[in-house]
């Protein structure tokens, strides 16, 4: 065999090596939760949402840009794929929801920027960072102390500017209304009055409701002092709980 050809063989097997290497780091990265990126993650989770009927580009974009998995707590990175089309435990009982749920309920309220959004059940803070990305302003209420502080202090080192407010979801944020829509990410059995009253006139609100076993989102808009309901998807989502 000629020496040049040697030569060639060696420093192909060398860089084989070398790329084996390198995604052999990254997958371990990745398998421990590290920092890599997972662009191409979220690059499949948009293709399945784009797949299950989610077209408003804003919404893909934005989805395509928040980072999912950072917003799981550490210690709960490695139970579940944070870009699969399902919730993933964050403790205390809690999950982040689907993506798909996400995006289907951010479509329904179409935030718009400089609106002002009332989310009440920040839990991971995913949620309430689509909402800030797609330009409104977010206040989010959590009973959970514990994840009031996860989401608050994940969606500052995202870069995401939300008001969290650990609290009685039952009860909003009134200090900060009236609110452009209010979207509820966990299920009362009843329609919460005190969410309805801080609405704006003209405003929307999306909600899971219903008993655990049977839940429907429901959409709701209002016009003065009434309002309308109309019933959307069938849903399962954690009870909503009231404060003490």
């Amino acid at each position: 065999m000629r020496p040049i050809l040697v030569t060639l063989l060696l420093l192909g097997c060398l860089a084989a090596t070398l790329a084996w290497f390198r995604l052999g780091h990254v997958a371990a990265r990745d398998h421990k939760g590290g920092t890599d990126d997972m662009t191409g993650e979220r690059a499949e989770m948009v293709r399945v949402l784009t797949a299950y009927g989610i077209t408003d580009p804003r919404i893909l974009a934005t989805m395509g840009k928040v980072r999912r998995h950072r917003f799981i707590p550490e210690s709960f990175r490695g139970s579940a794929d944070p870009y699969g089309d399902h919730p993933c435990p964050i403790g205390h009982g809690q999950t982040i929801s689907q993506p798909y749920i996400v995006a289907y309920m951010t479509g329904r309220i179409n935030p718009q920027p400089g609106e002002k959004i009332l989310e009440i059940g920040t839990g991971s803070g995913y949620q309430a960072a689509v909402l800030a990305d797609l330009g409104a302003d977010v206040y989010s209420v959590e009973i959970i102390p514990a994840l009031a502080d996860h989401a608050r202090a994940v969606l500052a080192a995202e870069g995401f500017r939300v008001n969290v407010l650990a609290g009685d979801g039952y009860q909003g944020w009134p200090e900060h209304a009236p609110y452009d829509a209010v979207i509820v990410t966990c299920a009362p059995e009843q329609l919460p009055r005190a969410l309805v009253d801080q609405l704006k006139d003209g405003g929307r609100m999306i909600l899971p409701l219903g008993e655990s076993g049977f839940q429907r989102l429901v959409v709701l808009r209002k016009s003065g002092t009434a309002f309308t309901q109309e019933e959307d998807l069938p849903v399962r989502f954690v009870p909503m709980v009231p404060g003490e």
